[in-house]
């Protein structure tokens, strides 16, 4: 009773404020990420009323599933867009502006936390300052899904942004691996090359073959079904069963540890199922409606896990300060310059960079992974934490910005379902005095 409670207060909270929101034209993404800030550990939750609130991390833990599942859903969903007739147009200018935008962030934001280090390096270890710059690489799907979705925002800014969030995943990931050998070298005094370059390698190597094989089998058990609702209820049962073999592990050769990325195997699985389905459309247009309450308590639960805490220490404060302003300067610029350099559309080099800002999901499992340094984990957890605070409420509100500027959003064509059922039943009066 306690869990189903909570899930629904947490439903109604995040639709609830999701309408005040649109009333100050800010994004349904960033209601819900406030509404989990209002019934999290810190405010409703702290009152102590079981079913009412979240009333500890711990007990945000236990609706974990429920973020891993809507992570595999996100990603199948930015798969499908990876359409072989979309990426032969896009596909090149997509994967330049994927890496340079990510490796530009993890640069700039090196090399300000590096000197920032030698200014306090009793409060910002060299190793953290190193790994801080492979988080600023990653950019968070999920918001700037929704605000796309939400918006049905449509052009050469649209187009592009979906697959370079995509790829970005890939890049973070390899770029993370690798700052993350080298920090644990300069902790141990040794560098151990087979954490630094195979294992990230493999791990996006890995990720994608489970991905496609997925895909393939998805495809071919999906067509023995003709009815919408069997057909959807394959999807999600592949959806479900891709995130779960996911989280498996193993080492290669007796020594060399190999996980897989839940965003990477969903986006494959997606990618492949879009492309070798004649009717992949259909079915995932169904699939975005049965999703949308999954995503509203996404971001709700993701908006109580931000810990308010960080805001305590003046030199978390500082630090992260710093790192966001070098992170979206690294990504605005990457953007604008690789965009430049593959002659994009001008909107792609002027708005591009500014709707890659967010920063949640792929960032926070990053972090936890540092954390097992200790205290200079910790120090990136709290960091990282801080940022994402900041990205997640600014962060959709910025894309939904840069998508109106680049005259991909269209308000006045925005109606309710409401609204088009009475539209709908004037014409047909008009057209039939019987009616």
């Amino acid at each position: 009773m306690e869990i189903l409670l909570c899930l629904s207060v947490a439903l109604f909270a995040g639709l609830m404020l999701s309408r005040l929101a649109k009333l100050v034209k800010l994004p349904a993404v960033t209601a819900y990420l406030v509404a989990g800030i209002l019934i999290g550990p810190y405010l409703l939750g702290a009152l102590g009323l079981k079913g009412f609130g979240f009333t500890s991390l711990e007990d945000i833990d236990r609706f974990s599933i429920i973020s891993d599942v809507a992570l595999g859903f996100i990603a199948f969903s930015i798969g499908n867009e990876f359409r072989l007739a979309q990426l032969k147009q896009i596909g090149k200018k997509a994967t330049v502006i994927g890496i340079v935008q990510a490796v530009a962030a993890t640069v700039l934001v090196d090399a300000a936390l590096i000197g920032l280090h030698f200014l306090i390096p009793d409060k910002l270890p060299l190793p953290t300052a190193i790994i801080l710059g492979a988080v600023a690489s990653a950019t968070a799907p999920a918001a700037t899904l929704m605000v796309v979705r939400q918006y049905k925002a449509k052009g050469p800014v649209s187009d592009i942004l979906l697959p370079i969030v995509a790829l970005d995943d890939a890049v973070g990931l390899v770029l993370f691996a690798i700052s993350f050998g080298v920090a644990k070298g300069i902790m141990a005094g040794a560098v151990d090359i087979i954490s630094i370059l195979v294992e990230p390698i493999l791990e996006v190597v890995f990720s994608l073959g489970l991905g496609a094989l997925m895909g393939m089998v998805f495809t071919f058990f999906e067509r023995f079904f003709h009815s919408r609702s069997k057909r959807l209820a394959m999807s999600v049962t592949f959806v479900l069963l891709t995130v779960a073999l996911s989280h498996l592990e193993f080492k290669l050769f007796g020594k060399i540890h190999v996980a897989f990325s839940s965003l990477l195997v969903c986006m494959m699985l997606g990618t492949i199922f879009c492309n070798i389905c004649d009717f992949s459309e259909e079915l995932m247009d169904r699939l975005d409606r049965w999703t949308a309450p999954l995503y509203v308590l996404f971001f709700v639960i993701s908006g109580a896990e931000l810990e308010l805490s960080v805001f305590s220490d003046i030199f978390v404060v500082l630090i992260g300060v710093v790192y966001i302003l070098f992170r979206s300067l690294g990504k605005y610029f990457g953007a604008n310059v690789s965009a430049r350099l593959t002659h994009c559309d001008p909107n792609i080099c002027k708005y591009l960079g500014i709707t890659l800002l967010p920063q949640a999901g792929v960032a926070l499992g990053m972090a936890m992974k540092a954390a097992a340094l200790g205290p200079v984990g910790m120090i990136v957890s709290n960091i990282t934490l801080f940022s994402v605070l900041i990205y997640e409420i600014v962060g959709p509100f910025l894309t939904k910005i840069a998508l109106a500027k680049a005259g991909e959003i269209k308000e006045e064509g925005k109606v309710s379902a409401r609204g088009n059922i009475v539209t709908e039943q004037k014409r047909a009066a008009e057209g039939n005095p019987e009616a």
